[in-house]
């Protein structure tokens, strides 16, 4: 049997009726940036998440930089987040001219250690006048993103806490999370904005590129609209320099769609991780993901760890299993952020991480009778290894 990482087509063609119908429907209604396709679509993901405002824009890079900018982030300025994510969340960043700071990830969750937050804040900063300052990086701490990796949320109870106490703005990195929840609150709720990608692969995918930023506050929702429009408030009536990050309409519609399948496709992919939960568990050698206390993981990937991973993906890839690497190289250690001056050893479960994690075939249409072909390779593994 060959079992593929990821295979988008499958999907296409569950619902290829309605897909179709979307596209032909835009095309006929020339709503090709914005306009009706993207209202539409920006009201359902709203109610979704069950927040009052949502901004389609042109990706989630974007989606997580405007976020940013809303917030009055820029040069001077510092953001706390994790070293072990895809670069995009760095960048967002940097971009602005604020300055990442970094902490490390808790072993169970992959996701960012409320405890590493403390202790940054606690050895590297003091308060001035309510604002948090790191005198050794001369930048006001104004910011702490979260990133919600491989589709289950980070602590945000405790993160909100310390937001609170800190004086800290919480932008929710959700762009593997769609759908994901904490303690019954769906990701991109409960930060003051959480950014949302719809790149081809994720939970909630495009067929192209796309983003989307959510929040409840009405103020910054008003100002991430100019902020995608070159600032526009009127037709040629611009307040402010801006960009243009506008959803594009064929996305929206597509979106909009797939939107009304991403619960079933969700439990489907949860179906598929409990098969994997149950077989790989036990096995030596293997660490399989764990869905914490008041999570809803929503399996964007299937991440298991192993010390030999490269002998194991040549074990996968001579099974007929497909798998993929997310990600190998921690931000910090990335030749583009050596001006940051960390250094190897300063984020050890980050770098354990990234020599270690695997990404086992997850998506909705992968069959039990696959996932139970990959788990009867994988319990082979010890004897390879």
């Amino acid at each position: 049997m060959q079992v593929p990482f990821m295979d988008l087509n499958k999907q296409y063609q569950t619902i290829k009726d309605e897909i179709d119908r979307a596209i032909h429907d835009t095309i006929q209604s020339c709503a090709f940036v914005a306009g009706v396709k993207v209202k539409d679509f920006e009201e359902n993901f709203a109610a979704y998440c069950g927040v009052d405002h949502a901004i389609g824009v042109s990706s989630g890079t974007s989606a997580l930089y405007v976020a940013l900018r809303a917030l009055g982030i820029g040069t001077g300025d510092a953001v706390i987040t994790i070293p072990h994510t895809f670069i995009a969340t760095v960048e967002a960043i940097s971009l602005t001219g604020a300055t990442p700071v970094f902490v490390d990830i808790d072993e169970d969750s992959y996701n960012i250690s409320t405890d590493k937050i403390i202790e940054y804040i606690e050895g590297s900063c003091t308060q001035d006048g309510g604002v948090l300052v790191d005198k050794s990086r001369n930048v006001r701490v104004k910011a702490v993103l979260p990133v919600h990796l491989y589709g289950q949320m980070a602590d945000m109870r405790q993160i909100l806490e310390i937001a609170q106490q800190y004086n800290l703005y919480v932008v929710e990195d959700a762009a593997q999370a769609h759908g994901a929840e904490y303690g019954g609150k769906k990701a991109g709720s409960i930060g003051d904005i959480g950014a949302f990608s719809f790149y081809p692969s994720k939970n909630l995918g495009a067929y192209g590129q796309g983003g989307m930023v959510t929040t409840k506050d009405a103020k910054l929702s008003e100002k991430i609209r100019l902020l995608i429009d070159h600032g526009q408030r009127a037709k040629n009536l611009h307040a402010f320099e801006g960009w243009n990050f506008k959803m594009d309409g064929l996305q929206a519609a597509i979106l909009n769609v797939k939107l009304g399948h991403l619960d079933r496709w969700n439990e489907e992919r949860r179906s598929n991780a409990a098969i994997y939960g149950k077989h790989l568990s036990d096995i030596d050698g293997i660490i399989v993901p764990k869905e914490l206390a008041e999570r809803k993981h929503v399996y964007h990937l299937y991440v298991v760890r192993s010390k030999n991973r490269d002998v194991f993906v040549n074990f996968l890839k001579d099974s007929g299993i497909g798998s993929s690497v997310h990600y190998p190289t921690p931000v910090h250690l990335q030749e583009a952020y050596q001006h940051l001056s960390y250094k190897e050893g300063d984020f050890s479960v980050s770098e354990a991480c990234a020599r270690e994690v695997i990404s086992l075939p997850m998506f909705p249409e992968l069959t039990a009778e696959e996932v139970e072909y990959v788990c009867d390779a994988i319990s082979r593994w010890p004897e390879h290894r």
